[in-house]
């Protein structure tokens, strides 16, 4: 079925005939303001098909005017069978016929039966499912009414077009397969799988633990019992041997003859300790004297050397400033011979332009016309595109900008880590006297710590000044130079003075490469192969020359040609030159870090040097010499000494092992003794129990405990497998009954959201959740823009499915776009002009601007002549 035409008469505002013509097939836009007719012609077009010519409802009684009158509508559509034209009257001689070709077919009752025979008598089918009144945005708006028709023909479709209707709707079976299931699993365990307290299962297990307890501790008292007699009668003969007196003797004599010999050892080794101070001392002072020597002998060395680099270094920092000025002025002279070269090209083009349009002459003023409006357009776009070209070229790109904060960074943070390590002053002015004390060119301010890394002045008014010397704290005040000298070259290569200067150009240099890019798309919409081409076709147009000299076109294309083989070769020059400068830049900047570099050694050699002292190299050596002599008789004398003594550690070790076997044999006697005593108090308390008996009992009990327990998780696991294969029978029945709908929704889902998925609900039959980017989002959360786009395109999926089951109608929306942006609204436009390829579709909006580029046959209401109506 699709509409051809619709004719209003006495519908609300339209109290004349008015008629909407020329329903195509495809894409249909009616686009109108406010308060014209829209939602009114959508309304009459719900009554023509839904409302029995007999009816006063409320519906039918809002579509008469505020005059009176009995509300009319007319319908010319076109199906399999032929073109019709349908008509209905309501409230005042109501009526309903069907014509075909000026023939009645039907009327009254019968008319009636034939629009719901079209509709494949389906009291909700195109309403509910694809025809979407103004204001209604998402897929379950309406009265309760509307959404339970709505409901029954989203069933009815599916249906028609699923295979597993019986799994879902009518297989009730397996529902109270899996209530039953789940009911004895909730028995005997709670929802996630532990034991449910107070069932069978819990019970079992809380058995088999106190029985398992029980066993383990009438085990621990038997095998207890055995050790304790096998340990009484290991501590009676452990015992016996201790306390024996010919034992007790040679322990005493063993005591005494070590201390002695420990006591002799301890003299010797004091005598050759302070023998070996001596030998230390000598050894200490003799190797200070050689690092003051080598000290010295290092530092002139590097002082030295240092001094030469820095002497052949200025040389090639001369050499190589020479090189830069002689690279800047060859560059200099390529530049103008580029530009000569340039004029030169620009003005063989002109001159081959012109020859021609003479030699072509010919009449096509309108074409040049439009040639040239063409042209200027785009050269004002290739003017913008240089400027932006230009523009982004200048200013450090995000490699640059990175690196530049980068160094800003870490120059903050070597003023940090000198403040924090620096000597700190801090004044403390009396009332009056603010601002007497003067750190340089500025007053010291008070009660602020001032950090001090180098030698610092104070000028205090009327006093004198003070010179404050910090000492070294560890850290390297060049750190702090050299981070900021390494940030200002960093600024200056990006033409930029300080670091929210390099990100304002930085800044300007992305907007100027987004309006480069405008530009060159405008650009390239006007002249897809080049202002060239656009020109070559202006040229071919010829112009009357009147009393202009030129060259014929052979001479002048030769001319050009030779201009641009000039100006190629002054470009090759060019970069050749531009090349060398930016290589003699670069070795000065090389040169020139390497002096400041070779500088700085060279100061520390000299201080090096200066450390050293006031000693010469000749006294220094002396001095070693007459130290090492005494180092050698020191250590003659600790030989001596050391020869042949005791070894002060052997006789410790024997006096310790003495005492050890002494003091071992009085605690394991006492430790014995007590021993028994307890052993002989826990075998008495253990032997009339019975343990080994009521061992056995429980061991019995414990088995048959297991046993049960076992039974019972059994039928656990049995419950969940089957709860588990029933769900995945139910969720594999659900997916192919939703497979129609979700197969004509992907295409028109990713157009919006690529790789995007909707989830359905088993009862309401529509989506109930988006899965996107591994997240699935509830349908009623999400914006409303994206609310009713999914429902916009989940309509245009169902008109499919109405075609595909051979119920073909047209789809009406009436302002169903209202909360989309921008961007997302093209995309929703391609889905309507995709599905329009074989459906017609009626689009009724009041937004004329935004509608603008959605394309389709545009509509109109006409007024209709009397003899028409």
């Amino acid at each position: 079925m699709k509409l051809r035409s619709i004719t209003l008469n006495n519908v609300r505002r339209f109290t004349e005939p008015a008629k909407v013509d020329g329903l195509g097939d495809g894409l249909n836009v009616l686009c109108e303001p406010n308060e014209h007719g829209k939602s009114t012609l959508f309304d009459a077009i719900q009554a023509l098909f839904f409302k029995p010519h007999g009816s006063r409802d409320k519906e039918v009684s809002s579509l008469r005017p505020h005059a009176g009158g009995a509300p009319e509508v007319t319908v010319e559509l076109e199906t399999a069978d032929g073109r019709f034209t349908l008509s209905k009257r309501w409230l005042q001689k109501p009526a309903a016929t069907v014509q075909q070709g000026g023939r009645l077919i039907a009327q009254a009752d019968a008319a009636e039966a034939w629009i719901a025979d079209l509709l494949g008598g389906d009291a909700g089918g195109p309403s509910g499912l694809i025809w979407v009144r103004q204001g209604v945005t998402d897929l379950t708006a309406g009265t309760t009414k509307e959404r339970q028709a709505a409901l029954e023909a989203r069933r009815d479709l599916m249906t028609s077009v699923g295979d597993e209707v019986e799994a879902m709707t009518g297989g009730r079976r397996m529902d109270r397969a899996l209530a039953r299931c789940r009911d004895e699993l909730s028995a005997l365990a709670t929802g996630t799988g532990k034991p449910k307290t107070g069932g069978a299962w819990k019970a079992a297990i809380d058995t088999v633990e106190a029985l398992t307890e029980q066993e383990a501790a009438l085990s621990a008292t038997a095998r207890d019992l055995h050790d304790a007699l096998a340990e009484r009668k290991r501590a009676r003969r452990d015992l016996a041997e201790w306390d024996a007196p010919d034992a007790v003797a040679e322990r005493s004599e063993k005591l005494e003859t070590a201390r002695a010999a420990h006591a002799a050892a301890m003299r010797h080794a004091e005598e050759l300790d302070a023998a070996a101070r001596k030998v230390d001392m000598a050894r200490l002072t003799a190797e200070a004297t050689r690092g003051k020597l080598a000290s010295l002998r290092a530092a002139q060395t590097e002082r030295a050397e240092a001094a030469r680099q820095v002497e052949a270094t200025g040389t090639e920092k001369l050499a190589a400033a020479a090189a830069l000025d002689k690279a800047q002025a060859t560059r200099d002279a390529a530049q103008t011979t580029f530009d000569a070269a340039e004029a030169a090209l620009s003005k063989a083009e002109a001159t081959r332009n012109a020859a021609q349009r003479a030699e072509a002459a010919r009449d096509g003023a309108e074409r040049r016309n439009e040639l040239e409006n063409r042209i200027a357009q785009a050269e004002e776009m290739r003017r913008r595109m240089e400027t932006a070209a230009g523009a982004a070229r200048n200013g450090p790109d995000a490699t640059a900008l990175r690196r530049i904060e980068t160094l800003a960074n870490a120059h903050a943070a070597a003023i940090a880590a000198r403040d924090a390590t620096a000597t700190q002053v801090i004044a403390h002015y009396t009332a009056g006297s603010e601002g007497a004390i003067r750190f340089g060119d500025a007053a010291l301010p008070g009660g602020q710590a001032v950090p001090l890394a180098r030698t610092a002045r104070l000028d205090i008014a009327g006093v004198g000044h003070l010179e404050i010397r910090p000492g070294d704290t560890g850290h390297d005040v060049g750190t702090v130079d050299t981070a900021a000298k390494a940030l200002r070259t960093a600024l200056a290569a990006a033409g930029a003075e300080t670091l929210e200067d390099a990100r304002d150009a930085a800044a300007a240099r992305d907007e100027a490469e987004r309006q480069h890019a405008e530009a060159k798309a405008v650009l390239q919409s006007l002249a897809p192969e080049g202002i060239e081409q656009l020109r070559a076709a202006l040229s071919r147009i010829p112009v009357p020359v009147e009393g202009e000299d030129l060259p014929d076109l052979a001479q002048a294309e030769a001319d050009l040609a030779a201009a641009r083989e000039a100006r190629d070769i002054a470009r090759s020059a060019l970069d050749t030159a531009t090349e060398r400068l930016a290589d003699a830049r670069a070795e000065v900047l090389r040169a020139d870090t390497a002096l400041t570099s070779l500088q700085d050694r060279l100061t520390r050699a000299e201080d090096a040097v200066a450390r050293s002292g006031v000693a010469t190299e000749d006294e220094l050596a002396s001095e070693l010499a007459v130290l090492e002599a005494a180092l050698a008789q020191e250590q003659a004398a600790h030989a001596a000494k050391a020869k042949d003594a005791p070894d002060p550690a052997n006789a410790r070790a024997a006096l310790t092992r003495a005492e050890s076997v002494e003091t071992r044999a009085r605690d394991e006697t006492a430790r014995l003794k007590l021993l028994l005593a307890r052993l002989e108090e826990r075998i008495g308390r253990s032997s009339g129990d019975a343990v080994e008996e009521r061992l056995a009992e429980t061991t019995e009990k414990l088995a048959s405990a297991r046993e049960a327990l076992a039974r019972i998780e059994h039928e656990v696991a049995v419950l969940r497998r089957l709860e588990q294969a029933l769900e995945t029978a139910r969720n594999e029945a659900r997916d192919r009954y939703f497979a129609p709908i979700a197969r004509e929704l992907k295409p028109l889902l990713h157009l919006l959201w690529p790789d995007a998925e909707l989830t359905w609900g088993e009862e309401s039959l529509l989506p109930d959740a988006l899965l996107r980017d591994g997240q699935s989002e509830p349908v009623d959360v999400l914006s409303g823009g994206t609310q009713e786009q999914v429902a916009l395109l989940v309509r245009l999926a169902f008109a499919r499915m109405l075609s595909h089951a051979g119920r073909t109608a047209p789809v009406i929306l009436d302002d169903a776009l209202v909360f989309t942006d921008d961007d997302r609204i093209e995309r929703m436009f391609d889905a309507l002009h995709r599905q329009a390829g074989d459906l017609q579709i009626i689009v009724l909006t009041c937004r004329q601007r935004a509608f603008r580029d959605l394309g389709g046959h545009a509509l109109s209401f006409s007024a209709v002549a009397p003899e028409d109506a």
